[in-house]
């Protein structure tokens, strides 16, 4: 087999961004070239991602669940169920949950 299969329940949820949302380590740095991480991130409902920036890496956001809003220096954005996000290296931003649900996405973080 040259493919790599992850079982599911090998993911193990943890806290993320200090508690404020949990998320399952789904890909590793090392594990493909110029990719920090992939991770699946919950977001309960009516909290937030604080301000935040990755350091030379853009990061991709995929909303699997959910509304809310993203900002960034610039304004604030909406988002729903199936919008994508592409955060560039060094720009601060905030991700918030509006909803009475919580919300569920995948984030892809890349090096430069």
């Amino acid at each position: 087999m040259k493919i790599i299969k992850k079982l599911n329940e090998t993911f193990v949820r943890e806290d993320a961004h200090g508690g404020s949302g949990g998320r399952k380590l789904l890909l590793s740095e090392n594990e493909i070239n110029n990719v920090q991480g992939m991770t699946y991130g919950f977001l309960p409902a009516n909290s937030k991602f604080a301000w935040h920036m990755h350091e030379k890496m853009n990061e991709v956001m995929i909303v699997l669940k959910g509304q809310g809003n993203v900002r960034d220096e610039d304004g604030m954005y909406t988002y729903s169920t199936g919008d994508v996000f592409i955060f560039p290296k060094d720009i601060f931003h905030e991700i918030e949950n509006v909803s009475s649900e919580e919300n569920e996405y995948i984030f892809v973080r890349v090096y430069e």
